[in-house]
Parts: C-alpha cells; sequence; structure tokens
C-alpha cells in the first residue's frame, strides 16, 4: 500500500486517504477462478459480493495500478501476469472501445508488445469492422484514440503508421461536437433514439475526448485539438454544481446540462481528474479549483453530507440516485434552459462499486 500520509501537507490528506483506500479495496474484487476483476461489488446482506468479471474494468484499473507504481506505491497485484492473460487471448473484444483501452493499456505498461498486438488485433482497419465505431459512439472512439495516441507517442517503429486511424478517428469525434465543444453520445439517426442520443452526451462522453484530445496533441501537433479539447473543459466546468458536481447529461444543441443526476463518484474523483490534469499538462492551464470541489463531494461536501468513502469496506460508493428513473429526453422536448430541480430529500446511495471507479482514482490521484 501507499503510504504518504505522514509525508504530504494536511490538506492534501484526502486525496492520500483516497489513494490508500483504493489499494487496499482493488484485492477483494478480484474473481478468484478467471483472475480477472469483477463488473461490481455490491453490498448485499451485510456483506460484499462480486458479480461478473470485466476485461475492460480490469484494463482501467491496471492503468491506475501502473501510475501508482510509478508514483512509488506498491500494487496488491501482479500487473504484468493479469497484462500477459488480457493479451494473449483477446476473444473479449468486443468493440473499437474495448480494442482501444488494450493499446492504451500496452502502450504505457508494455510498449515492446504494440506492434504484435496492432497486428493480432487488426487495429489499422477497426474503424470499418466494429459497431461502435459505424456508430460513431464518443466515448468508445475517445478510447480508441486515447490509445493510438498513446502508442503513437511511443515513438516505436512498427506503429507510426496508426496516425492514419488516430486522424479519422479525431474527425469522427469532431462531427459528434456541438455548441460550446460539447459532445453528444453518438452519430444521430433518423429515430427518436438515435436523435436524442446524437444530442444529448453523458458526462464520460465529454471526459474521455478531452483526455484522447490532450493526448493526441503530442504527436498532431495542431492548436485545433487543443482548442476543441480546450473549449469542451471549460464548459463543463462552467456547468460544475454548487458542491462540486459534475453532472450526469449535456446537450450538445443548446450547450447546457440536459439532467443532473446520478452524480457518480467515479467523474468526481476519476474521470474528471484525469481528463483536467491531462489537458491542464499540455496547455498550462489550471484546473486545481474545479478538481478539488470534486473531491470534496466525495469527501461529504455534498446534499446529503454523506462521505462516500467507506473505510470498513475499503470502497468508494457509486452514486447518488433518484428512486425513479430519469427521463433525460424529457428536457430535449421543453428545450429547458436548465434541468428540472432535484428533491433532494428523495436521493439515494448507491451501494456498489466497481474497479474501474477505484482505477481510475489511481490514474489520476497516484503521485499528485
Amino acid at each position: 500500500m501507499l503510504d504518504i500520509e505522514l509525508e504530504i501537507p494536511r490538506r492534501e490528506l484526502g486525496v492520500a486517504q483516497l489513494v490508500n483506500l483504493a489499494v487496499a479495496g482493488l484485492p477483494q474484487m478480484i474473481d478468484p477462478e478467471r483472475q480477472f476483476f469483477c463488473h461490481t461489488l455490491r453490498k448485499s446482506n451485510g456483506g460484499l459480493a462480486r458479480e461478473g468479471v470485466s476485461p475492460r474494468y480490469t484494463l482501467m484499473t491496471l492503468l491506475g495500478l501502473h501510475r501508482l507504481e510509478r508514483a512509488g506505491g506498491k500494487s496488491p497485484i501482479r500487473i504484468d501476469e493479469m497484462l500477459e492473460r488480457l493479451t494473449a487471448q483477446t476473444g473479449w473484444i468486443e468493440g473499437i472501445g474495448d480494442l482501444g483501452l488494450l493499446l492504451w493499456t500496452c502502450a504505457l505498461l508494455s510498449p515492446e508488445r504494440l506492434p504484435e498486438l496492432c497486428r493480432k488485433v487488426g487495429a489499422r482497419d477497426a474503424l470499418t469492422r466494429y459497431s461502435d465505431a459505424l456508430q460513431r459512439k464518443t466515448m468508445e472512439l475517445a478510447w480508441y484514440l486515447s490509445g493510438l495516441a498513446h502508442a503513437l507517442n511511443t515513438g516505436l517503429q512498427g506503429v507510426q503508421d496508426l496516425g492514419v486511424q488516430a486522424w479519422a478517428t479525431f474527425q469522427m469525434l469532431k462531427a459528434n461536437q456541438g455548441n460550446r465543444g460539447l459532445f453528444g453520445h453518438q452519430a444521430p439517426s433518423k429515430t427518436i433514439q438515435g436523435f436524442v442520443r446524437g444530442r444529448i452526451g453523458s458526462f464520460a462522453d465529454q471526459v474521455y475526448p478531452i483526455y484522447a484530445f490532450s493526448e493526441f496533441s503530442k504527436f498532431a501537433r495542431q492548436q485545433e485539438v487543443l482548442d476543441r479539447a480546450r473549449e469542451c473543459a471549460q464548459t463543463i466546468c462552467q456547468h460544475q454544481g454548487p458542491r462540486g458536481e459534475w453532472w450526469w447529461h449535456y446537450d450538445s444543441t443548446t450547450g447546457n446540462i440536459a439532467e443532473t443526476y446520478p452524480v457518480y463518484s467515479v467523474h468526481q474523483d476519476g474521470m474528471a481528474p484525469m481528463a483536467l490534469f491531462a489537458l491542464g499538462e499540455v496547455t498550462g492551464a489550471d484546473f486545481t479549483g474545479p478538481i478539488k470541489k470534486g473531491l470534496n463531494w466525495i469527501y461529504g461536501t455534498n446534499d446529503l453530507k454523506f462521505d462516500m468513502r467507506s473505510k470498513s469496506d475499503k470502497l468508494v460508493w457509486r452514486n447518488f440516485y433518484l428512486p425513479a428513473p430519469n427521463r433525460y429526453w424529457r428536457q430535449i422536448m421543453r428545450t429547458a434552459s436548465r434541468p428540472a430541480t432535484t428533491p433532494i430529500q428523495k436521493l439515494r446511495v448507491n451501494h456498489e462499486c466497481r474497479p474501474y471507479e477505484l482505477g481510475w482514482a489511481l490514474y489520476a490521484l497516484a503521485g499528485k
């Protein structure tokens, strides 16, 4: 475990405690038979129960544990062994997003694997093979661009021709970007669902392109790439809630919030810091304020005054949610300038945790 609580200023103890909590909590999320991280760890009848396995979440978690080790900590698992299993049998890859995460992980953890891996998984024609690419899904394309960017940034021979795929992916993501830099979830289609999903994007649909464009800019060296990332980042920061909430859905046509809740812990302590730190590193912009506000939400500065960290269970609870399902497309029908007021007394805590919550927290915060 990374023991740094006594080595940093008191004002930063929350980050150190969060990092330590993630390290302590991840081993219980490993499926003992398949030796991958589970999909969900859910509180049930006073205990915690694993559900399913997720190669996707496993990759995200390995990225976090690798970042932890680079910061001087010690991973509680053998990272190399788990990555070896993921690269040896790649039948679990179901789309362009999975492929992107695998390239991203290998580029940072084991770059020598990249030339053979790209050949094995058909990285050079993936945009025409997978349905999530053909539907132009923002989050998945951003994962793919992140993987390509990290691969290109290694400078290795045998992967530099991936630049063609990277530029094509960037153009596809550009087509999903609308007013004030916000992204829709995918390419619009003629169905009602396709219309809404083409217009409304989740928080994930905003932060993953910010991260991908930031990393791609190191290879592309074009101002447009950074300008697009910066515009999206500035907009989500302007929309950040009064207690540091990163809201759930955004309208790429109006540039407004489409729906507030659920508010997810992984957005607060993982995905937002990851994207904003990456953009700050390449632009010099300072996003410390919004990042800290988001982290304070985790620590209890929220509507329920509830600390999302559970020391006894060694995890971070998943989100605040409303018992009735949100219907974010109602915002489209009435073209509201802001989402409806949330009845705070109805908010509930979702007592589950997924490995990528802890993995992305490590990736964003270890060493910070």
